[in-house]
This record gives structure tokens, C-alpha cells and sequence, in this order.
């Protein structure tokens, strides 16, 4: 069994996984008891929070993470990407690469159709920055992960249906494009271009940035990156560009980008959304998110599984910034209580089966599978006493996971399922999977991909030689369920 994992009070408080030096929270002018309640309101709401850290007065003041999530293991963060390439435009125009009134076709001539809308010509770099492109609807990075053609030819596809810079319409396919235009400026990819400006000033290591077909990174999407990352973007901003007395972004890019831009009633800067009381975040679907409240000097970083951002939202606003106070006094009973309820989040999940198994141990057999639209051909049981080792096959192969049984086993998989997983296909992927019997005929699986915000539920049933196969995902984009599978155990 996984040994039960460290609690945080046990991290000194003078280092850490981010290099951000610690204090509490009372020193940090910040109400602890103010903290612990936007956790319980989080927790009584049903919503599945992974992770929090808090920055205040240049130091973390508060730090929790749910069981299994770990702050230094990278994350997939979604759409808090395009904040972090907003970063690269203000770096190159600042550089004198681009202008943001030039035009987007530009850039691309060799990718312009014969036939344009007359009103492409106009969008320009801040359209796509502000997502006023004109076009009618969002195109995800779930879209364009389906796509093998260049997907900078299938941007100028999209059809306009607004004239550019009138409308906000929310678009990764914007993102994209700025990815796109820093790689033609500069001749490196988004990441590469940030790497020595952005991410080694800010001692932000381990990152990895997805590259789609014409070599060039999603920029609204596809970086996968600490927590920590996300919430030293934040504190930059908060900071005026500023990190350790280094200038890393001009001031004037920050105060620009991170102001309603486009309209009087925006809520949208140049990639940053746009909150009450002139607070600005970075923000990935699911809830990966950094928000800066710049009147009180902090910035929260949060990850997590949720719908969408707007089911925490309400909590965020009814305790921050209320929470930050005048006072830096230590308060000793409140910091603790705080610790305390912090811990409480590490506490492993009880899994213990409740029937016994129908199999004796060890016992291997084959599933022959019934025609599916998954293409999914066959399965292998393995049991063990503590383990069960799965092998599923289809048009691409076999793929495993192992999944301890009545005890969480960690390792790493290949399992297919992208359209649960908001189009992601994973290889060598992280995952911590149990496995238990909820009735002498049912077996209830939970794989849990730690670097994301995905937890699968699988639930096999055995009814002499016939085997169902269910799958279904805590949280989508998409379908939160493969069809049911159904098959027959093969002879021996």
C-alpha cells in the first residue's frame, strides 16, 4: 500500500518546492480563519478542489493540497497558457518585432485563400489578444487537437461572422495565432522564445509545451507546468513586471494587459479575464487558475475539477479580499487551525472492497469483446491478491494499467480515452488507480491522472462468462462516458 504522504506542516516553512520563502498567514496580514472558511464553503458545495496556494506581502502564506496531488509534480493548466503567451507579445513588441495594429494575413501570406472574406484583412494583432477575431464561436484546443493539417490554413477557414474588433467571442483558435505570429518573428517556437525571458528569471523549471503541426506551440493551451508556475505569473503582474528588482515585463505591457480592453463593459484584457474590485486572473477550464488582487498586494492560485470557473467564483469573491487585513500580527491559535484544516485535505480515501472476490488468486483469463464504436477488440484480467492488471486492446494495440486492489497503486499508462479526457491522449501517463469489489459480481476501479483534472471510474461486472465493461470521467468538455462494452470471457 502507498505510504500515506507527508502532511505539510512538516515542510519547513523557510524552503519549499517553488523557492518562494513561507510565513504564515497572520504574518502574511491575512485572516486564517477567513482561509478555512472558503475551503469549507468550497468543500460543502461538492466542488473537488485539488490545490491552493497563496501569496502575500512576497511570501506564500497558505499552501494545501488534496491527496494525491502533489505541489512540485507539473500539471496540465489549459488555457492559463494564453496569459503566459500574452507574456510573449508585450515581449516582442517591446522588442520591436511586432505592433499589435499589424494585420494577422500579414503574417501568413502563404496561408491566405483565394477566396477571403473581405473583412479578414482588418483583424490584427489585438483583435486576436482581446478575442474580438470576428468569428461566431469558440474553436477549443479539444478541436484542434483532432487536427493533423497546418492548423494556421484552418484558422483562416473559420468563417467570419462579425466585422473583427467588434465582438468578444471567446477563441483558442485566437491564441493560437499569436503563438503562431511570435514563431514567424522570432523563428523559434512560443516556448522556446519565453524560456530565457519569462519562465528561468521566474525559477520556473520542468514545463513542457505540446507543439501542433506546423511546429508551433498551442498558445491557448497544451503547457503543462508546476501550479507554482501559474501563480509566479500572478505575482509578476501583481509586481508590475518586476521579479527580485529584474525588469521581466514593462510595466505599461502589465497595466495593458491586465485592464478591460475592447469595449467600456469589458470583462477582458489581453488574455487575462477581468474580476470585481479590479482583481484579473489566468484561468484553464476545470479551474486552473491564478487571481491577482492587486490592491492587496496577493495573488491565489488554485487547480482543481470543477465544471467551470464560475461554480468557485462566488467563494473566491465572498472571502478574498476580505480575508487580506491591516494587521501582520502573529495569531498562533489561528495559524494553527489553519494547518490543521490544511492537513486535513492529505488524508488518504478509505478503499476496502465490500464483498468478496468471485476469483481465486492469481487468476488470468480473456474477454473477447462485442463490436464497438471505441474500435476496443479484447480484454485481459490478471488478478493478484492485491492487484489487478489490465490489458485492453484495440486497432492501435494493447494498452495496461495496473490497479492495486482494496490499496491505491501508483504508476503510469497508456490507456486510450481522449474523448473523455477534453480531446488528450495520454502516453506514460501519470496515474494513481484502486481498485475494490462493491459486490461479489461488480468490481469498481478509480484511475486517478494526478497531473490533471481527470479521475476515471471504471466498473467491471462478472456474471459467469459474461463481463460488462463501464467507463465514465468526473469531468469533460465532452461525452463523461464510453458506451457500455459488453463481452464474453474466452475458454481456456
Amino acid at each position: 500500500m502507498l505510504a500515506r504522504p507527508t502532511p505539510l506542516s512538516a515542510v519547513p516553512l523557510s524552503t519549499a518546492h517553488d523557492g518562494l520563502p513561507r510565513a504564515t498567514a497572520s504574518e502574511s496580514g491575512i485572516d486564517p480563519d477567513r482561509i478555512i472558511a472558503f475551503l469549507d464553503d468550497v468543500e460543502n458545495a461538492g466542488l473537488d478542489l485539488h490545490g491552493m496556494i497563496l501569496h502575500r506581502n512576497g511570501r506564500v502564506a497558505a499552501e494545501g493540497w488534496k491527496w494525491p496531488y502533489t505541489p512540485e509534480r507539473p500539471r496540465i493548466l489549459h488555457s492559463v497558457a494564453k496569459s503566459f503567451t500574452a507574456c510573449a507579445i508585450g515581449l516582442a513588441r517591446d522588442e520591436g518585432l511586432l505592433q499589435l495594429s499589424d494585420t494577422v494575413i500579414s503574417f501568413f501570406p502563404e496561408h491566405i485563400p483565394a477566396n477571403i472574406d473581405p473583412r479578414l484583412p482588418s483583424m490584427t494583432v489585438e483583435h486576436l489578444l482581446t478575442m474580438r477575431t470576428g468569428h461566431q464561436a469558440n474553436t477549443s484546443g479539444s478541436v484542434w487537437r483532432a487536427i493533423d493539417s497546418s492548423w494556421i490554413t484552418e484558422f483562416f477557414k473559420i468563417p467570419l461572422a462579425f466585422e473583427p474588433g467588434s465582438q468578444y467571442v471567446y477563441t483558442s483558435a485566437a491564441s493560437y495565432m499569436l503563438s503562431a505570429i511570435v514563431t514567424k518573428v522570432t523563428g523559434q517556437t512560443l516556448h522556446d522564445y519565453l524560456r530565457p525571458r519569462l519562465f528561468e528569471p521566474l525559477g520556473i523549471a520542468g514545463e513542457h509545451w505540446a507543439v501542433g503541426p506546423d511546429g508551433i506551440n498551442p498558445g491557448g493551451n497544451g503547457l503543462t507546468a508546476t501550479p507554482a508556475s501559474m501563480l509566479k505569473l500572478g505575482i509578476l503582474h501583481a509586481q508590475g513586471g518586476l521579479w527580485e528588482g529584474r525588469r521581466i515585463l514593462s510595466n505599461e505591457w502589465v497595466q495593458a494587459a491586465t485592464r478591460p480592453q475592447g469595449a467600456p463593459d469589458s470583462k477582458y484584457g489581453y488574455h487575462w479575464a477581468i474580476k470585481p474590485l479590479g482583481a484579473y486572473c489566468a484561468v484553464g477550464v476545470f479551474v486552473q487558475m491564478a487571481i491577482v488582487f492587486p490592491g492587496s498586494g496577493a495573488t491565489l492560485a488554485l487547480v482543481g475539477a470543477m465544471k467551470n470557473s464560475a461554480q468557485i467564483i462566488p467563494y473566491i469573491e465572498r472571502h478574498f479580499p476580505a480575508a487580506f487585513v491591516d494587521t501582520t500580527e502573529p495569531a498562533n491559535d489561528a495559524d494553527k487551525r489553519l494547518q490543521q484544516r490544511l492537513d486535513a485535505m492529505r488524508q488518504v480515501p478509505d478503499l476496502r472492497s465490500e464483498a468478496p472476490s468471485p476469483f481465486s488468486t492469481p487468476a488470468t483469463f480473456d474477454v473477447d469483446i462485442e463490436a464497438n464504436d471505441l474500435g476496443i477488440t479484447g480484454l485481459r484480467f490478471a488478478f493478484d491478491a492485491d492487484t489487478v492488471i489490465i490489458d485492453l486492446a484495440d486497432s492501435a494495440g494493447t494498452h495496461r494499467i495496473a490497479t492495486g486492489l482494496n490499496r491505491w497503486h501508483q504508476g503510469t499508462t497508456d490507456m486510450p480515452g481522449s474523448e473523455l479526457h477534453h480531446g488528450y491522449t495520454f502516453k506514460d501517463e501519470a496515474v494513481i488507480a484502486g481498485a475494490r469489489w462493491v459486490t461479489p459480481t461488480t468490481l469498481e476501479m478509480q484511475w486517478i491522472y494526478v497531473a490533471s483534472a481527470f479521475r476515471d471510474t471504471v466498473r467491471c461486472t462478472f456474471e459467469e462468462d459474461q463481463v460488462t465493461w463501464e467507463r465514465s470521467v468526473n469531468v469533460n468538455s465532452g461525452a463523461r462516458a464510453h458506451p457500455v462494452l459488453r463481452g464474453r470471457r474466452r475458454k481456456a
